[in-house]
């Protein structure tokens, strides 16, 4: 099977690849993640080395406070520091963070066109990860520029940020040439 790879992007005269791979990344998570982490220690700390003359409730509100946000910004921003693509024959599918979760596979079969957005950006989906609007459909989005959407056959959208959606897109677009049924013939009239 052969993959695809930055340095030969398929032209649109070219057979499509058996497997077709794509990333994107956003280091700006890190700094979030960071700040997730120094919510946690802050938290600790004050379990640790805890001051507090005003009762063990407002302590425990308070570590507990400090250790849940900096758990839910650690974790929910590690989930999206970067997007991994694949497309083979059958599906889609999408892989967030370095476990790989959200994880998301759209089958070949739900999809009716597949659209190259020059320009996606958090604000259109209300920010950064795994967003779903309903009058829309759902996006996972890890940072602004070019992304790949999929238009299924519910009335949805799936759009996801990924680096050289272009050649996605036209992967995406010669799958679903390859699988359309065969158009009966119009009547003549005759």
């Amino acid at each position: 099977m052969r993959e695809h790879s930055r340095k030969s992007t398929p032209r649109a005269d070219e057979p499509a690849p058996a497997v077709w791979t794509g990333r994107a990344t956003n280091r700006f998570q890190w700094v979030a993640a960071v700040a997730g982490a120094a919510f946690m220690a802050l938290g600790i700390t004050l379990a640790v080395e805890s001051p507090w003359t005003s009762g063990i409730a407002a302590l425990l509100m308070a570590v507990i406070g400090c250790v849940a946000a900096g758990l839910l910004v650690l974790f929910g921003t590690l989930a999206f520091v970067h997007v991994a693509v694949k497309v083979d024959d059958r599906a889609m599918e999408v892989r967030c963070g370095h476990m790989g979760v959200p994880r998301r596979r759209i089958l070949l079969t739900q999809v009716v066109g597949a659209d190259f957005a020059p320009s996606v950006t958090p604000r259109q989906w209300g920010g950064w990860g795994y967003r779903w609007r309903p009058e829309k459909g759902t996006a996972v989005i890890v940072r602004r520029g070019e992304g790949l959407v999929l238009r299924l056959g519910d009335g949805l959208t799936f759009t996801v940020t990924v680096d050289d959606a272009e050649s996605a897109v036209r992967v995406i677009r010669a799958r679903l040439r390859d699988t359309a049924p065969p158009v009966p013939p119009a009547a003549t009239g005759v």
